[in-house]
């Protein structure tokens, strides 16, 4: 059996972590993971995770990790939307949890989206 402070200290990581999974308003960055039956099968929950536990490490906030169903191409699953206020939304290809740290980094905290890994540089 856990301790009392070992219960409460996974209580804590878990409500960090659920925080991230929340909508933090209007001007909050949000990363949206496709979780459909197609994403899943191709590795979108690792991806998930990782840009949870990313998120949170950082501790940024403004920032949201979300899922949703279909985006409707299969064929590039894992994929993920950054969506921020006032810029075009950047749709992220054939995703790994290995690829989330770049992204976190470059796109989210420094506003330089990582192109290729980018459908334009899929789609051609």
């Amino acid at each position: 059996m856990k301790t009392l402070e070992e219960l409460m200290a996974i209580r804590d990581k878990t409500k960090q972590r659920m925080t991230v999974r929340e909508d933090t308003g209007d001007d909050a960055i949000r990363i949206v993971v496709g979780m459909a039956t197609c994403g899943i099968a191709a590795g979108a929950r690792p991806v998930l995770n990782a840009f949870v536990d990313e998120v949170a490490k950082r501790n940024l906030k403004g920032v949201s990790v979300t899922q949703t169903g279909c985006i409707g191409m299969c064929q590039y699953e894992p994929i993920v939307e950054v969506l921020q206020p006032g810029k075009e939304k950047v749709t992220y290809v054939k995703m790994t949890a290995d690829k989330v740290a770049k992204i976190v980094n470059d796109h989210i905290v420094n506003g330089n989206p990582v192109a290729e890994y980018t459908i334009g540089a899929i789609v051609k």
